[in-house]
């Protein structure tokens, strides 16, 4: 029986760790995006004065934000309440496996869903979403009480299966719409010369990163779609070290993603999903009789030449299809050797064997389950408890593999047709639960020509001179240093990227944005670079944006100058607002920003002035020296629990 507890137990802290940063960094933005003076108030999703039952408005939309009333909040404390729930329940599940349990998982999801729900375009991100399913899959993973995680149960590697098969549908399907979007840059592998300058908030890596040569931009462009596309079928391969390869790929992909590109908790939960490719065989090993030294060698020898082979194979097939030569200057030349034709081909056969790799594999894992759960428990009665229990677990499963099929099917055309309309059904009935989700990322590569920015300026006379609002994180001032963000995630930051890659009818946050600045709200202010706001005082009386395309300086230039970025203006962005411009009141009217009716009162002072306080001690903190700070101090109540423990065995 190949055991997984203390690597199930390993996962679960990890995701509390996710968990903890994404309520913590979700708090601190509360007041700008969600408060009722901010960008866009919750207040407009949750309408307490309409008269129907608590259960349905909880079918309406559900989110917790509903209990407000029954606390004495409004919607923004209880934003709040939520948000520091999640915190304190993450913390608990980080610093003590006792509280890695299923109530806790159940109370985190259903915490984190109640945020998704009123989080509108700033929650919109499919690592949200992954959150979601694999915050849902703890739940089953986890064990129902505390005693539990100490031992071992057959439905263990049934319900670990369910990580297994999320980590490959996500970095299969981030493989794959890269290439099916048909997007240039990707088939021409040229796609990471543009990546490192384009993307949302770069490191002060990626500038390094982008001056690399371009013949080894592009063989790390051929090593990301082997890495996504060809090494997820290994997760799946019988052999321990073929996976164990595969997991170390994985994790050095998203190692580089950190180091140049700040992209939040999302790489941080992709690497506690690969932890589902291990055993606990990987962390201990147990003692052997010398008798049994020789076989477990030679095995050990076997596994490794196996795996050798395997992935030398897998080289050679890069080698061929991504047509490697090395150049007569001694650098490695590549270019895809095969055309979007074949590839589609292949892609139509792929995507039916691996759901068939997926059957086999959870077949064979669930066989095992329920032959465990009769043979390695004494007593009948426990042996009928451990079975029922063991086939509750592996009907769930199933229903979760079965449900991830529908989305994953559509990553080819040709399948859709094929998925029977039974699953079709009962997928879109949990659909807006995001149990299974589809994945892909960065199916087009954007700022080809140059990175779009939209710079936000204000002035006092419609005249100018116009002064220049400086965000916390995003280019704008060409001499700012690039930071180190993650796994903090400035959504208002994200979305001005998003932003310029459209227009601003497309956008229409931007307009409540826009007003916020007009009129001095401290709460949307707190989201930018409040020490370079050029209208400290008072507010301008006027706002409009421009359109720029930004671009790193090259390498030549660095001795003589300290700039990051080079930029060049392209035209207006959006027009001359002013506060009591008419069309701007009335757009905000419409779209409940501006509402004449007060906020719901709050009756409990005592509870408000404890999440002020909190408020206040959280906002004199900067958010990312916030979250690294709180994961040091439970490392170290960890690393002291720890220490105490072994000395009272002494």
């Amino acid at each position: 029986m190949v055991q997984v507890r203390y690597t199930r137990n390993l996962f679960l802290r990890g995701i509390c760790i996710i968990y903890l940063f994404a309520f913590l960094s979700f708090y601190i933005q509360i007041p700008g995006l969600y408060g009722d003076n901010g960008i866009l108030p919750a207040k407009t999703q949750v309408d307490f004065k309409k008269r129907a039952t608590l259960f349905n408005k909880l079918k309406q939309k559900p989110t917790l934000l509903w209990f407000a009333p029954y606390l004495g909040l409004n919607v923004e404390y209880m934003l709040d309440v939520l948000s520091l729930l999640g915190v304190v329940f993450s913390f608990a599940g980080f610093v003590s496996q006792k509280f890695c349990i299923m109530p806790v998982f159940a109370g985190l999801w259903s915490l984190y869903y109640s945020l998704y729900q009123i989080g509108q375009t700033f929650m919109w991100f499919q690592w949200d979403v992954l959150l979601l399913e694999a915050g849902f899959l703890c739940i089953l993973a986890a064990p129902l009480w505390y005693p539990r995680w100490k031992s071992n149960t057959p439905n263990d590697a049934v319900t670990f299966w369910t990580v297994r098969w999320l980590l490959f549908r996500l970095m299969f399907s981030s493989g794959v719409v890269k290439l099916t979007s048909g997007c240039a840059t990707w088939w021409k592998l040229d796609a990471l010369y543009v990546h490192f300058e384009s993307q949302c908030i770069p490191t002060p890596v990626a500038w390094y990163a982008h001056h690399l040569p371009i013949w080894f931009l592009r063989l790390s462009t051929v090593f990301t779609n082997v890495i996504e596309l060809a090494v997820p079928f290994l997760f799946f391969f019988p052999d321990k070290k073929v996976k164990r390869v595969a997991l170390y790929t994985q994790v050095f992909l998203q190692f580089c993603i950190i180091l140049t590109g700040n992209y939040n908790f999302f790489n941080f939960l992709t690497i506690c999903l690969c932890i589902s490719l291990l055993d606990d065989q990987f962390f201990y090993k147990r003692r052997s009789r010398s008798d049994g030294s020789r076989i477990i060698s030679n095995f050990s020898t076997e596994s490794t030449v196996l795996a050798v082979l395997i992935y030398g194979a897998l080289m050679y097939g890069t080698y061929i299809y991504y047509n490697l030569k090395i150049a007569d200057n001694w650098t490695i030349q590549s270019s895809i050797a095969f055309t979007q034709e074949q590839f589609d081909y292949v892609l139509s056969r792929a995507i039916p064997v691996s759901i068939y790799i997926g059957i086999i594999s959870l077949g064979a894992t669930t066989l095992e389950a329920i032959v465990n759960s009769i043979s390695s428990v004494r007593g009948i009665y426990n042996k009928m408890m451990s079975t029922v229990v063991t086939i509750f677990y592996v009907i769930a499963v199933w229903s979760i593999f079965s449900i991830s099929l529908v989305p994953y099917s559509t990553l080819h055309s040709s399948h859709n047709s094929t998925i029977p309309t039974q699953l079709k059904q009962a997928h879109a009935k949990v659909d807006h639960l995001h149990l299974v989700n589809s994945y892909g990322l960065f199916r087009r590569m954007t700022g080809v020509g140059g990175r779009p920015e939209v710079i936000i300026e204000g002035s006092d006379s419609i005249d100018g001179p116009w002064k220049e609002y400086e965000f916390l994180y995003k280019p704008g001032n060409v001499n700012n240093s690039l930071p180190f963000v993650a796994p903090h995630q400035p959504r208002l930051d994200w979305q001005m990227w998003f932003a310029a890659l459209g227009t601003y009818h497309q956008n229409p946050w931007l307009m409540p944005l826009a007003y916020r600045l007009l009129t001095g709200q401290p709460e949307v202010l707190a989201l930018m670079n409040t020490v370079e706001n050029p209208f400290r005082d008072r507010p301008p009386k006027y706002i409009k944006a421009s359109l720029y395309y930004y671009h790193y300086t090259p390498w030549s230039q660095t001795s003589n100058t300290h700039a990051w970025w080079t930029r060049e203006k392209l035209g207006e962005y959006f027009p001359i607002f002013s506060r009591d411009h008419p069309p701007l009141i009335e757009y905000l009217k419409k779209m409940k920003i501006l509402q004449e009716k007060p906020s719901s009162k709050i009756t409990n002072e005592p509870l408000k002035l404890i999440l002020d306080n909190l408020r206040s001690l959280a906002g004199k903190v900067e958010a990312c020296l916030l979250l690294w700070s709180i994961l040091t101090a439970g490392s170290v109540i960890i690393v002291t629990g720890y220490s105490n423990s072994m000395s009272r065995r002494k």
